[in-house]
């Protein structure tokens, strides 16, 4: 029987991102002895005085981060972290500034990176402690990439190619500029004419000319987009163009633009990798989900009208590299009959491989999550339990996250505020026990596992797995 280790705390912020690779992490972690509790970010942080002591695995360790971080350094919680956002990354003066913080770092004792070149990355990072320990290990949404995961999502494959057909994948990340609350855009809106617009949420580290030249890029291919998509209708008639919004974009834009054209649908439910595998090709500038499609051999075109080569070299290099550049919509048009018409394949050659392999590392071999939960074991060697804080520390601990919580629940309802509970249950809109229970067994089945896993609800959208 395998003993049972210390507790994993795994939150969940972006649920139609994060959920599945995460999950993955706690079935891996739980067979090896460790239950997790996991699911959404904001309501385990509003109740961590209440959750036991567990190494948290956060996404981010940014300014943002620290009233957490302290918060459960009192209580005595035990922090590792990767960076969520480090394979596509802003250059690295204005990644430092946006995404790392040294008083938070203090709070972390152990780095996973994608691959070396995010390990690289931090280790230029001039407030990076030498001993911090960064371990090159892959991440989980990389794991949901690799073939042998496939069967997971071959159900959902299927109902949607039966719901809507042959279709194009178009994918947007006009977040800095079409947020879903406009304070999160890199700009808040103006209400006079004459007035300076103000940072937005989005704008947090960059420079005021980096964030205006990356305004007026993402503005404009924004509006290249909207005019893209009834072009996509009338040219491939035969195929359905299923509009893919980022999970923090407003996607009514899309949605009044759909309602013109006979074969667009707008949809940005579940994880994206059952809609590539679906797909038969995928349309995006500088989107993530590019790096996802090459992983799986999905051909993607990178569709470029407005260039800035500071930031598309800078920011979205990875992305674009990994995909076949269109400059106008005629080549746009030309290079996507091609690949429908199975002419062309995705984008291959051994640069781009090599590329590829330099920041995503656990795409054979050993799972990310296997090769994390290795890290883990070692930390905790040894140990049935995390250490007991003094009881002055806990208590000033205890009463700093009520207060915490008492607060946020008052603002949410306060006008003004950049996150109100509709962005909340956009970003998370939930899940049932029954759901949840499904998809461990589909991970099981996948993996070829016959772990017995428990799960069972703790509280409000939070989760407990274990062995």
């Amino acid at each position: 029987m395998t003993t049972q280790k210390v507790s994993l705390i795994i939150p969940v912020e972006n649920q139609v991102r994060e959920l599945d690779p995460k999950l993955l992490l706690a079935c891996v972690a739980a067979k090896r002895g460790f239950p997790s509790i996991i699911g959404s970010h904001r309501k385990i942080d509003l109740r961590i005085a209440s959750l036991p002591r567990s190494l948290y695995l956060c996404k981010s360790f940014t300014r943002m981060n620290l009233n957490m971080f302290r918060i459960m350094h009192k209580l005595g919680q035990k922090i590792v972290s990767w960076d969520e956002e480090a394979l596509v990354h802003l250059p690295a003066d204005m990644y430092f500034s946006r995404r790392l913080s040294p008083v938070s770092l203090k709070y972390v004792s152990h780095l996973f990176a994608w691959g070396e070149e995010n390990a690289s990355l931090w280790r230029q990072y001039p407030q990076m402690p030498g001993e911090k320990p960064i371990h090159i290990t892959g991440n989980p949404r990389a794991d949901m990439l690799r073939r042998e995961m496939g069967a997971f999502y071959r159900d959902e494959v299927d109902a949607l190619r039966r719901e809507h057909g042959k279709f194009i994948l178009l994918n947007t990340n006009f977040n800095h500029v079409n947020a879903f609350y406009p304070a999160q855009n890199l700009f808040r809106p103006v209400t006079r004419p004459g007035q300076k617009a103000k940072f937005g949420k989005a704008a947090r580290g960059m420079s005021v000319e980096f964030a205006e030249a990356l305004r007026d890029h993402k503005q404009a291919l924004f509006e290249a987009f909207k005019a893209l998509i009834p072009v996509l209708d009338r040219a491939f008639p035969d195929f359905t163009v299923i509009v893919r919004p980022h999970p923090t974009e407003n996607p009514a834009i899309y949605q009044r633009i759909a309602a013109t054209c006979q074969h667009v649908k707008v949809s940005n439910e579940g994880n994206v990798v059952p809609w590539l595998m679906a797909a038969k090709a995928l349309v995006h500038n500088g989107c993530t989900t590019a790096v996802e499609a090459y992983s799986m051999g999905v051909p993607a075109i990178s569709y470029r009208p407005n260039i800035d080569e500071a930031i598309d070299e800078g920011f979205y290099h990875l992305p674009n590299q990994l995909s076949y550049p269109c400059f106008s919509e005629q080549e746009l048009e030309d290079t996507l009959g091609r690949i429908l018409s199975g002419e062309m394949g995705a984008a291959a050659g051994d640069e781009r491989k090599a590329l590829f392999d330099r920041y995503i590392v656990a795409q054979d071999g050993p799972l990310a999550c296997d090769r994390m939960v290795d890290v883990l074991e070692n930390i905790t060697t040894g140990k049935a339990g995390l250490p007991k804080p003094a009881l002055l520390t806990y208590l000033a601990g205890y009463m700093t996250a009520n207060g915490r919580r008492l607060i946020k629940w008052t603002k949410r309802y306060l006008p003004g505020t950049h996150a109100p509970p509709a962005f909340h249950r956009h970003r998370y809109p939930g899940i049932t026990l029954e759901a949840l229970r499904e998809r461990i067994s589909l991970f099981q089945q996948a993996l070829g596992d016959t772990t017995e896993l428990r799960a069972e609800q703790i509280h409000d959208q939070i989760f407990r797995i274990s062995a």
